[in-house]
């Protein structure tokens, strides 16, 4: 075997693959360039609340409306979860799209599923593309302690799903959950 013949058959592509390793962007790069979230809305004492201001924090944003069916069979176990992760950097945060016609049934549905963490109003559908949300309630954002989004779940979110986002962004160990999940019925 000639020494050019090997160079050009085993040295050239291992040179190249290198190169091609070394100018692809790192996940931690990657994450540098994604955007943060910015949401400001108003809480149920209607004072601002801003997502910006749980920067440090693991936040669970959850946008619901009391008219929603799966909004419904789905908040028990986010309130099931606040109270598990109470103790641990996790926010969770409800960002309700009623309207001002239906606005008057939050406290009633808030009651009825015993909700503690704190509720946003006045959410809208341009919130909810903002985040790569899509269109329709429930859809959950988990955003991680520096402000960027890192898993997206439209439509019912599963209870294994909600638990295996929120201890990935607390310990990072392992291969990450899939970044989207999509629970919406396609017509």
């Amino acid at each position: 075997m000639s020494f050019s013949w090997f160079r050009c058959r085993v040295i050239l592509p291992a040179l190249c693959a290198v190169s091609l390793i070394l100018l692809l962007p790192t996940p931690m790069a990657a994450k540098k360039t994604l955007k943060t979230v910015k949401l400001s809305l108003q809480d149920m004492n209607g004072k601002r609340a801003s997502v910006q201001d749980l920067r440090g924090q693991i936040v669970v944003l959850n946008f619901w409306a009391t008219w929603c069916g799966p909004c419904n069979t789905e908040m028990p176990m986010l309130v099931q979860a606040a109270q598990k992760y109470k103790q641990q950097p996790v926010a969770f945060l409800g960002a309700s799209v009623d309207d001002s016609k239906t606005q008057k049934n939050i406290p009633a549905f808030l009651d009825r599923y015993h909700v503690g963490y704190t509720i946003l109003t006045g959410a809208s559908a341009d919130d909810l593309d903002k985040l790569k949300l899509g269109v329709a309630v429930p859809a959950t954002a988990f955003i991680d302690a520096s402000g960027i989004v890192r898993f997206r779940i439209l439509g019912q979110m599963r209870p294994g799903e909600l638990q295996a986002r929120i201890d990935w962004l607390l310990h990072e160990t392992g291969p990450a959950p899939v970044a989207l999940v999509t629970h919406l019925e396609q017509k």
